[in-house]
């Protein structure tokens, strides 16, 4: 089983994190940018943020193996507070150049506020101007209102929808989107969003054509193998192994190949960016601990 993980924060995780991943078969993973967890003293604290989604993490990644790429933006959340508005303008721009930027995203909805509609209109705007696609994060609360709203944002916005994935679904939001031509994003949680067994069954109805399925996995209580637990469903409920294929692998190959920031075919050779052994550093620093 191989796996393309199109939504994980993986600056969360540790290297036994990552040992595990490329056991159970992930061989590539897409980080979006995300919310500190507490709220962030000055613009200056995303431009390490960012620097490290496009550097550190990535070298940490292919120590293991594993191809990482990242979606930039000023997330929902943040959207609210003035002191990360400037974001938008100053520097994530700057950072969707960037080789390894597949997307913009996270943007969308958290709260619903009219400083969050402003933040996602002009981040998908930048989507247009880069050519990028956008991950779309729809609101925990709300989320039936949450989607409609983050439909009709990016109707308004000219991007077309096969480049824009809405995601964190569930069952009572799939419909909404399944039409519109957006990308389908599950988020598979141990005790929120969505379950395995629910994923199947959603599957079952909704067929298996752009689906991204995804384990987020940031620092709260989340699992980074729900992925492969997930294709473990898919195929003791009877899917096929070319449809487990498409849902883990192929879908977010294709959806995120949009952004012409990789070579599909590049991605089964090992993760080694800069040709380094396993034992290299970045910019001084490496995973070893210990030695002489």
């Amino acid at each position: 089983m191989r796996i393309f993980d199109p939504h994980i924060h993986m600056s969360s995780r540790t290297t036994d994190d990552y040992e595990r991943m490329v056991a159970a078969g992930v061989r590539a993973v897409v980080e979006p940018a995300f919310w500190l967890g507490q709220p962030r003293t000055s613009v200056g604290s995303f431009v390490d943020y960012f620097d490290s989604l496009v550097g550190w993490e990535p070298f940490r990644a292919s120590q293991f193996g594993v191809r990482h790429f990242a979606t930039v933006a000023l997330n929902p959340k943040e959207a609210n507070d003035p002191r990360c508005r400037e974001v938008v303008g100053d520097v994530v721009p700057r950072f969707l150049d960037k080789d390894s930027v597949v997307a913009v995203g996270e943007v969308g909805y958290d709260s619903m506020t009219p400083a969050e509609d402003e933040v996602f209109a002009e981040q998908l705007a930048l989507a247009v101007e880069y050519e990028l696609p956008a991950l779309v994060h729809t609101p925990h609360r709300d989320k039936v209102r949450g989607v409609q709203r983050s439909l009709a944002v990016v109707a308004e916005s000219g991007l077309p929808p096969g480049r824009v994935v809405v995601d964190h679904l569930n069952e009572v939001t799939v419909g909404l989107v399944r039409d519109t031509g957006c990308w389908l994003g599950f988020s598979i949680y141990p005790e929120t969003k969505m379950s395995p067994a629910r994923m199947v069954e959603i599957l079952r109805s909704s067929g298996v054509e752009r689906v991204l399925v995804n384990s987020a996995a940031d620092w709260g209580r989340s699992d980074p193998l729900l992925t492969r637990a997930t294709g473990e469903a898919m195929l003791a409920a009877g899917f096929s192994t070319d449809q487990v294929d498409q849902v883990l692998w192929r879908n977010p190959v294709e959806f995120y190949a949009q952004s012409g920031r990789f070579d599909p075919a590049d991605l089964d050779a090992p993760a080694d960016p800069a040709g380094e052994p396993p034992d290299s550093t970045y910019a001084g620093s490496s995973i070893a601990r210990g030695g002489a």
